[in-house]
């Protein structure tokens, strides 16, 4: 197992087969997440819906990099990136993206962070995308949401940075 230090928030004994921050991002006509039959985040205009797992050793440097990858890639039409016009993002937690079907019928979560890891990155990953200007709209951590939107395209990406990857 890998070592890292990470503020306080991620384990620091990372597996190297699981390490990397991993993102479903589509590009959106509009977006929105309700819980409990209110909506909790919603974008109105063309931007990105991010849908962010997070899993056990993802640290300081998983958050920086994929905040500057959803916001710097150029997804957009006229291959624009959300910076470049200033689009909105709308961001949800999604334990899921690190389920494991390989085997079975029940996939199994355990590469995916427990909330006490996870809901720190997933914050640092809002916040950093807010510092870096984006105008962020979000999900609410551990709710059972509605997730709706108006695919534009359309185009999805996932996003996954590899272990000891690229700086951002």
């Amino acid at each position: 197992m890998g070592s890292r230090r990470c503020g306080g928030w991620c384990r620091v004994d990372a597996d190297p087969q699981t390490d990397g921050v991993r993102a479903v991002v589509q590009r959106v006509m509009s977006a929105n997440v309700t819980v409990d039959g209110a909506v909790v985040g919603a974008i109105e205009e063309p931007g990105l819906l991010v849908l962010l797992g997070v899993t056990h050793g993802d640290g300081p440097a998983e958050v920086s990099w994929m905040a500057r990858k959803i916001w710097e890639l150029r997804l957009l039409r006229d291959e624009k990136s959300a910076s470049d016009v200033g689009a909105p993002v709308l961001v949800v937690s999604q334990f899921t993206l690190y389920g494991d079907a390989r085997k079975g019928r029940r996939p199994t979560w355990q590469a995916a962070a427990p909330g006490e890891v996870s809901e720190p990155a997933y914050d640092a990953v809002c916040a950093e995308l807010s510092r870096l200007g984006a105008r962020v709209e979000r999900g609410v951590f551990g709710a059972d949401m509605r997730v709706e939107s108006v695919n534009d395209g359309p185009v999805t990406l996932i996003l996954e940075r590899e272990p000891g990857g690229a700086r951002p």
